[in-house]
Formats: structure tokens, C-alpha cells, sequence
């Protein structure tokens, strides 16, 4: 297998965290997003639609989601799962999964492309150059402070988003957590149940990559 990554963004950094946690060693490459590398023809030849990440499996097949990287690896390596045992469980895991991505890495997404620099007629990844519209910045901030309260009201009521235990949702989560840091936003200090679920998950081996 072999596994294109970026060191600097938020959704490899969920695919790499994934790949830890399940004790995988697989070959990488870092695709440097700053110096768009993700437009070169070499790696559109490997993912046409210019974003990382990927995963080629051993016998060729190209995925291009998380959630297709994580339903793949999951089959292939069991445990420890990370995405549900029970029937229950593994529709709370892709519900929360889904959650957390609409009310959490899309809004912090609008706010960071639609307003950095480096983002100029690349508002959204892809191999299509679109403007940046600075309302939906806007937007994406005050939806990303909608997104830190659902959260402390999840977590006060469960030490995991999903299930009782850590799974891909938690991965998906504290990525975005960790990343809304460049549009300036954290975990307000008195959300004491994200403080504390943060924390658990910033202490682990995975999330040190």
C-alpha cells in the first residue's frame, strides 16, 4: 500500500491518526499543499481530483476519502476497532463522523479559504480555481462556535462522541478542533467536558503525528 499525505493538513492528519491507531506501517509520501503539489500532473495521474488524502492498496485500487480509507483499513485490520461493533454502533460512529465534518470542517473550512491569502481563487480543493467570498467566512466563524457548543453538550453527557469508546468520530473531531487554531479559534476554557475529552486524545501515540 502506500499512502499520499500532508503534513500541514487537517484531513490526511485524520487518515494518518486512523492508520496509527490501528498499527499499520505503510508506506508514504508527503504531498506539500504549500507548494501546490497536489496540482502537479504526477499526482493528478494518481488523483485526478487534486487532494490528498489517498490510499492505493496492494492491489491498485485508489481511495480518496476518509471514509473510504477508514472503511478499508477497518475491514482489513479489525481491531481495535474504530468504527463500531454492533449494528448501533457503527450507525452512531458514521452519524457522528458526518456531524462533525458539516458542523465542524466545513464551516472552519469557509473561514480559513475564503480569507487567507494563500487561498486567493482556491476557496475550495480541487483542481477548479473558485474567488473566495468573504461572507462565507463569516458565516464559517460563527458556525464554528455552534460547533464547540454541540460538542461540550455531546461530551457532557458521554466521554466519546459516538460510542463509550474512541473511534473514528473522535479522530475526525479532534482534528477540526485542532486545526481551527488558524481562523483563531479554540475550545472555550470553561467547556470542561471538551477540555478534559481533548486532552485524553491529545496524550495519544496517534495524535503526536
Amino acid at each position: 500500500m502506500k499512502f499520499y499525505d500532508c503534513s500541514t493538513a487537517p484531513n490526511p492528519r485524520r487518515a494518518r491518526m486512523f492508520i496509527a491507531e490501528k498499527g499499520l506501517e505503510i508506506e508514504s509520501q508527503d504531498i506539500s499543499i504549500a507548494k501546490g503539489e497536489q496540482l502537479s500532473d504526477a499526482f493528478k495521474a494518481v488523483n485526478p481530483q487534486a487532494m490528498v488524502p489517498v490510499l492505493v492498496t496492494d492491489d491498485g485500487t485508489v481511495l480518496t476519502e476518509n471514509l473510504g480509507i477508514a472503511g478499508y483499513l477497518e475491514a482489513l485490520q479489525p481491531e481495535p476497532p474504530l468504527m463500531g461493533r454492533t449494528p448501533e454502533e457503527k450507525g452512531l460512529v458514521l452519524m457522528w463522523n458526518a456531524i462533525v465534518e458539516q458542523q465542524g470542517g466545513v464551516p472552519i473550512a469557509e473561514a480559513l479559504r475564503n480569507t487567507h491569502p494563500a487561498f486567493e481563487n482556491r476557496a475550495i480543493p480541487g483542481p477548479v480555481g473558485y474567488a473566495q467570498v468573504p461572507e462565507l467566512a463569516t458565516r464559517g466563524l460563527d458556525r464554528t462556535d455552534r460547533f464547540f457548543e454541540l460538542l461540550e453538550e455531546r461530551l457532557q453527557v458521554s466521554p466519546f462522541l459516538a460510542t463509550d469508546g474512541f473511534t473514528l468520530a473522535d479522530i475526525t473531531a479532534f482534528v477540526f478542533v485542532e486545526f481551527a487554531r488558524v481562523i483563531k479559534k479554540r475550545i472555550p476554557e470553561e467547556n470542561a467536558a471538551s477540555q478534559a475529552w481533548h486532552a485524553a486524545i491529545k496524550a495519544r501515540p496517534s495524535a503526536q503525528l
